[in-house]
């Protein structure tokens, strides 16, 4: 029965394809249809990539304006006021504002550049050409999905020009801070606009994440098991999974929210008092905001990590030219970590009151996601193990990635035990573990896609001199801003304050902060490098003259240099092996469309 099932999957699927290359063939497209509401999925990833660059550069450049308040609160720079006028009167940032920045910064980076950005921009480029799909199960959802996301964007960018600035309750934006339009400058209309926007984000998210799931599942091309795919694409499936059943939670809670703040409900608020007057509402609890928000919260850590997992393991085995260690084991340990992303997210409120014996069931689950990681990481280094490496940007990129998890991870084990957690916590040691982990790890593995597959994106190569310039500084930068913070937070220095120099005890860091601000400064510099590295090789970089040029096995390879719509000019390619035969039988690698020879093994 699943073999007669599988036939008709394949037949249909076949049909389905040669039918769309009918309709691609004769398909005319204008400059709106096919560079604005374009629908082919790989102007839609690039789509993606710019605008995630885009928002990349206004994260990064707030992250740096209160790092000068950090660094330097002493001081002042009149060049803030020039253009910032009330919010930096004097040259000095104000709290108000210095707490906007934070929670933009975070707002944008973690949703708008590593979720959309990241898996909008791989997921749209990889699924149909990995797997032998023309395109998405919905090209049109598929273009919605971006324009759900821009506007999203116009709208989160829009609340940094109001009267009253953005919202500034964090990214978290717990309330009853954000829930009364009273408690603050930033709870004002921007917290309005901070919402409306994510609402705009998570639809996109949904519409993109659904027709993921649906294009790998049907869309296969003849050949393509499961057990034959890539594993960007497996990394690609479980992240859309997660944020399909994920993102719904912190939708209806930022709903409920926008209720408490303009319906007079009060899911979120009761015992209030402003200025000393009591405010009528009564029932609700702050507390089950936090569940539902980080009922999203968690998974969104993996939503993040999770596609460049499987990016640096196809960049790692593609340049160590040998197969990917624990192929199995790789997919079974993404399965485990997303199945276990919905089992820790009480971690992150051991200090609310949480019950101990139920703490206690969270501190084993959350440690318990350290054994997936752990094979992960043991795969990738025997995978480098004697490896003929290829010390490409998106190679080192790709190692700078596991370095960094690691590193990340480690610090990890101490924040998802409760007991320590309890004195760590809102320190700058959670600052430090998960910028690591999953704020710079992430964009690492953003960046061994990017400089791997450009040649696949644009025809032509970035340039290799300044993407080594763009690693190194990126690297070493990266471990002097973070890893003095865990001895900080260790020290019992807190997170989200902005003038510390009341406290005599944290004056010993002072030369650190100006320290960490510096190199702030540097590494924010040399990002705009590589920015300048991506447009310039757009237009004036080095041709790509080969299909393949760097020697891969996958689908994507076998496409034309510039694939039009569609992909493939005739027939899609049948697949007759697994994505990973490399030094095989004295070969350098060997195509997933080659049939396996009479005395060979699959693998």
């Amino acid at each position: 029965m699943s073999d007669t099932l599988h036939t008709y999957q394949e037949t249909a699927s076949i049909g389905h394809h040669a039918a769309d290359h009918h309709v691609h063939a004769h398909h005319k497209e204008t400059f709106i249809t096919k560079y604005i509401f374009s629908q082919d999925h790989k102007m839609i990833a690039k789509q993606f990539l710019v605008t995630g660059i885009i928002w990349a550069i206004i994260g990064g450049l707030f992250s740096v304006l209160f790092r000068l308040q950090l660094g330097f609160p002493d001081q002042t720079f009149p060049i803030l006021e020039t253009f910032f006028g009330k919010w930096a009167e004097g040259g000095r940032i104000k709290p108000e504002f210095y707490y906007a920045l934070t929670t933009m910064h975070g707002t944008v980076l973690v949703f708008f550049v590593l979720t959309a950005g990241l898996s909008g921009t791989f997921a749209n480029l990889l699924i149909p050409l990995q797997i032998g799909a023309r395109d998405m199960a919905s090209p049109i959802m598929n273009m919605l999905s971006y324009w759900f996301f821009f506007a999203g964007s116009v709208v989160m960018l829009a609340s940094l020009f109001i009267e009253t600035g953005p919202a500034s309750g964090g990214w978290t934006i717990y309330p009853p801070l954000s829930a009364l339009g009273q408690a603050s400058e930033g709870s004002k209309a921007g917290m309005d606009y901070w919402i409306a926007g994510m609402a705009l984000f998570i639809i996109s998210q949904l519409f993109g994440g659904l027709n993921y799931i649906a294009t790998i599942l049907n869309m296969r091309t003849k050949g393509m098991s499961m057990t034959r795919l890539p594993l960007t694409i497996w990394s690609l499936l479980f992240t859309a999974i997660l944020g399909v059943l994920s993102f719904p939670v912190l939708l209806s809670g930022v709903v409920l929210l926008l209720f408490d703040r303009h319906l007079g409900t009060s899911f979120y608020l009761s015992d209030i008092f402003i200025a000393g007057q009591a405010l009528p509402n009564e029932g609700g609890s702050a507390i089950l905001f936090q569940h539902l928000f980080w009922f999203l919260g968690h998974p969104e850590v993996y939503i993040i990590i999770l596609p460049t997992m499987g990016l640096v393991s196809e960049v790692m085995s593609i340049n160590a030219r040998k197969p990917i260690f624990g192929y199995m084991a790789m997919v079974f340990s993404m399965f485990g970590i997303c199945v276990l992303a919905f089992l820790v997210w009480a971690h992150h409120m051991f200090v609310t009151g949480l019950n101990p014996f139920l703490g206690s069931v969270f501190v084993l689950l959350t440690l318990l996601i350290a054994v997936p990681s752990a094979i992960k990481v043991f795969n990738w280094l025997t995978t480098l193990w004697r490896g003929n490496i290829r010390f490409t940007p998106a190679m080192l990129f790709s190692i700078g990635f596991v370095s960094l998890f690691i590193s990340g991870g480690l610090t990890g084990i101490f924040l998802g035990n409760s007991t320590i957690d309890i004195h760590l916590h809102d320190t700058m040691f959670v600052i430090a573990h998960f910028h690591i982990v999953m704020g710079v790890s992430a964009f690492f593995g953003m960046f061994a896609g990017i400089y791997h597959w450009f040649p696949k994106m644009f025809g032509r190569y970035m340039n290799n001199t300044l993407g080594y310039i763009h690693f190194w500084v990126t690297l070493v930068g990266a471990y002097l801003i973070f890893w003095p913070m865990h001895y900080q937070g260790l020290a019992g220095m807190p997170r989200r304050y902005l003038d510390k120099s009341s406290w005599v005890s944290f004056s010993q860091f002072d030369s650190l902060d100006a320290m960490i601000t510096v190199v702030t400064v540097l590494v924010f510099a040399i990002q705009l490098l590589f920015v300048f590295n991506f447009f310039y090789s757009i237009y004036k970089g080095r041709r790509v003259r080969s299909q393949n040029p760097w020697g891969a096995t996958t689908l994507e390879w076998t496409t034309p240099i510039r694939p039009g719509h569609g992909n493939w000019e005739g027939e899609i390619p049948e697949v007759h092996r697994w994505a990973y035969d490399y030094g095989k039988d004295g070969r350098d690698f060997i195509p997933q469309t080659e049939p396996i020879g009479e005395k060979e093994s699959s693998h």
